[in-house]
């Protein structure tokens, strides 16, 4: 590790801690060189798998895109940012266990209905109504008959 603060390559580890949660180790470290200290920090760099649009083209997984649009079908609703996180949460980890390295939109939308469905009907009702656009009033019943 490369001191910050002179450049020098070579630096020793003095104190290393794991985070409450597990997921980052903390290092602090002091420099040989210029005999600084600095800290360090070690998590997993995981990569979520690439999105694949209805036209074929790919994009980066964007959470912030996935989050916002939970956040606009859930305007209005009583329903705590711990719920909405512990959604995404869910969400990332099922698309992380897939190992898969695309993933189409329409399943990530089924992924996000299926949340939603779990922490606040009226948001999901909502969600679903855009999402697979209903030609007709009878299919509309039909998922609100399903719920």
């Amino acid at each position: 590790m490369r001191c910050p603060f002179c450049a020098h390559h070579e630096t020793q580890v003095v104190e290393t801690r794991e985070s409450d949660e597990g997921d980052v180790v903390r290092r602090r470290r002091r420099c040989q060189g210029c005999d600084k200290r600095f800290t360090t920090y070690e998590r997993s760099d995981i990569a979520l798998p690439a999105v694949v649009k209805k036209d074929g083209t790919r994009a980066e997984m964007d959470l912030s895109k996935l989050r916002a649009s939970m956040t606009l079908a859930l305007r209005k609703r009583p329903v705590s940012i711990e719920q909405v996180d512990g959604a995404m949460e869910r969400i990332q980890e099922k698309l992380l266990n897939s190992g898969e390295r695309e993933v189409a939109t329409t399943k990530l939308g089924e992924l996000v209905m299926r949340e939603l469905k779990r922490i606040d009907k009226v948001a999901y009702v909502r969600f679903a109504s855009v999402y697979r656009s209903f030609e007709d009033v009878d299919e509309f019943r039909k998922l609100i008959r399903d719920i």
